[in-house]
């Protein structure tokens, strides 16, 4: 543009020099003559001589010059703040390069690190209780219990910390790790083929893939907490502090194999279960456990879950198996109350000979508000040929249970429960068997998560 403008002046200059080199000689001629040429005067208004148009004619070259020189002066203010701009574009591309290096480099040197956290939770809880048993007995075990054993002492539960990688569509690989210390572990592991001290410390611990098979096909291999029951090993997720008579006598603890999960829909989903038996990671015999699960949710507010499991359970036994049926109903009445039931049957054979156990289980759970809630528990087991609590017997449990919600992933329960035989069961000072015995419990649960609030 500015060299445009300069020959546009140049060529106004030119003209105007070639103009006045012709009125020049027009101008003699005329003083010579006493006339004007009739060239010189065309298109001028009457009276105006030849200098006064040489004079309009340089007026209006500097008038061009000076409008030149504005335009120029224009022109580099546009130019000088083009070249800032440019500038500025320039360090700002710098500096994002600069900031994509920096990240490459930062998530080069911690990507595995960081991806580990971003895609595994890791969550755990600690819980201790104190015990009190009114019958006083000689040991300091209370009979029927599951892992609240401990008389008029503050005792140990169970320690827990756990790692958790869900498989998804975009990582379809996942993995489980629970790792536990205390003794519920040792009460859960007591039976162990492979022996407790080897795999007591692992309560879950599988690979998971989730198979490209419609909505997804999840599968698991290793070991696994049972799918069985109303109730689970960890505290902080039943209604109850103590564990049922169904839990602890009538379901298995764990199993060690291979379960495919699908989801159908949000109202049904389907499970299939192959593995060693029940409580063994060790096979003690040469033939596989079967099982089955289905999960019903016709409502939001009921849920259904029918179990199945079959398969032979006595050591070195092939032939005689062991069946168990296991369902559990929950319904949410509204908010602030909810109800669940829970029945167990078992059959076996052992040495030829049949056994059987059942029982039944009912909770209600009012939520009082945000941090109180309340749960009582009944319960009726018949253990028709002693297989399971070594006693032909009925037993029944009543269970009353405060949970107080002191902050986020912290809770105590305060329970009173009683038990009753049909037989003389319960140890009592100087070696007596009673029918019934009456326990209290304070127990206290601290629970934590990497990515929720518990």
């Amino acid at each position: 543009m500015r060299s445009m403008l300069l020959a546009c002046a140049m060529v106004v200059a030119i003209t105007t020099q070639t103009m006045a080199q012709k009125v020049t000689p027009a101008a003699a001629q005329t003083a010579a003559n006493g006339s004007a040429p009739v060239a010189a005067n065309v298109g001028r208004p009457p009276g105006a001589s030849g200098d006064l148009t040489m004079e309009e004619m340089m007026s209006t070259v500097r008038r061009l010059e000076d409008r030149v020189k504005e335009l120029e002066a224009k022109l580099a203010k546009t130019e000088t703040a083009s070249e800032s701009r440019t500038e500025s574009v320039k360090t700002v591309a710098e500096t994002v390069t600069k900031m994509q290096e920096a990240k490459q480099k930062e998530d080069k040197e911690n990507g595995g690190f960081l991806s580990f956290f971003r895609s595994t939770e890791i969550f755990g809880f600690v819980d201790a209780y104190y015990g009190y048993n009114f019958n006083r007995p000689p040991g300091d075990t209370a009979q029927l219990r599951n892992f609240d054993t401990k008389h008029n002492q503050f005792a140990l539960n169970l320690i827990e910390l756990a790692l958790e990688k869900k498989p998804t569509p975009d990582a379809r690989l996942g993995y489980r790790m629970d790792l536990d210390f205390g003794p519920a572990t040792e009460i859960v592991h007591s039976a162990e083929p492979g022996g407790s001290e080897t795999f007591k410390h692992i309560q879950q611990g599988y690979l998971s893939y989730l198979a490209p098979v419609g909505k997804g096909l999840q599968i698991d291999v290793g070991k696994f907490v049972t799918q069985h029951g109303a109730e689970v090993i960890e505290t902080k997720d039943n209604w109850n502090y103590s564990r049922s008579l169904l839990f602890a006598l009538a379901i298995p603890y764990y199993h060690f194999g291979a379960r495919a999960t699908y989801n159908f829909s949000d109202k049904f989903a389907l499970s299939g279960y192959v593995v060693n038996g029940w409580n063994n990671v060790v096979e003690n015999n040469h033939r596989k456990t079967y099982g089955i699960q289905a999960v019903i949710k016709p409502t939001t507010k009921l849920t259904i879950v029918q179990n199945y499991m079959g398969g032979p359970e006595q050591p070195n036994d092939d032939h005689d198996w062991r069946h168990l049926s296991d369902t559990t109903v929950t319904y949410t009445i509204n908010p602030t109350v909810s109800v669940m039931a829970n029945y167990d049957y078992g059959h076996d054979r052992v040495a030829g000979a049949p056994v059987h156990w059942q029982g039944i289980a009912g909770y209600l759970r009012v939520q009082a508000n945000k941090w109180l809630a309340f749960t009582p528990r009944f319960e009726w087991y018949d253990d028709h040929d002693g297989f399971t609590t070594g006693l032909p017997q009925t037993v029944k449990e009543i269970t009353f249970t405060s949970e107080h919600k002191i902050s986020n992933g912290l809770l105590t329960r305060l329970e009173y429960r009683r038990d009753f035989s049909d037989k003389g069961f319960f140890f009592k000072p100087v070696d007596r068997l009673v029918k019934a015995q009456s326990t209290i419990t304070f127990g206290l649960v601290y629970a934590f998560s990497s990515k929720s609030e518990q």
